[in-house]
């Protein structure tokens, strides 16, 4: 994977301190600030690294108490939409991460905690583009994403990935580069 990012020409910060930890899956990009879970996977010297690394946005910590980690009920729909998880803990950093902001996001609230667990793509040839869970393993949050008409919706199966605590996101890496690649 470093190589990969270092051939694409991306600034790799490591983080050396042992004390910290940052999964993936706790840190959710807005395109105007980040989101840190605290999870049994991050830690608040992980969340403090990753400001230090992105030091032109604002930089918010949520608990996690129940679930894995932050995107384990919530991610990006599309520019300015999250998409959240109904449970009451769901909704709880929901309603922390907007008291952080000052910015006002829309939100698009599904049935099933782990289906908000979707991936957001800007393509080019495609326009807004959003890999979401299937009719077959979450019906009813499958019939919200319907709601998006202006997104390309391609149902993504998940049940494999969630034997090992898994879930879309956690199967990719969202580079913004505007390059041939």
């Amino acid at each position: 994977m470093k190589k990969a990012l270092t051939d694409l020409n991306l600034n790799i910060v490591e983080m050396t301190d042992e004390s910290a930890s940052l999964d993936g899956g706790d840190v959710l990009f807005t395109g105007r600030e980040f989101f840190v879970g605290l999870s049994k996977r991050t830690n608040q010297r992980g969340a403090e690294i990753l400001a230090d690394a992105f030091k032109d946005y604002a930089v918010s910590t949520v608990p996690v108490v129940e679930g894995l980690h932050l995107k384990s009920f919530c991610s990006m729909g599309g520019p300015g939409l999250i998409v959240i998880g109904s449970s009451e803990h769901a909704q709880k950093a929901l309603k922390i991460m907007q008291q952080m902001s000052d910015h006002r996001y829309d939100k698009l609230t599904v049935p099933d905690d782990i289906a908000a667990n979707c991936i957001y793509m800007n393509l080019p040839s495609k326009g807004h583009v959003l890999l979401h869970c299937t009719p077959e393993e979450f019906p009813e949050s499958a019939k919200v994403f319907e709601k998006l008409k202006d997104h390309m919706l391609i149902p993504v199966s998940n049940m494999e990935k969630v034997k090992v605590d898994g879930a879309l996101t956690c199967c990719s890496v969202l580079i913004n580069k505007r390059t041939n690649v």
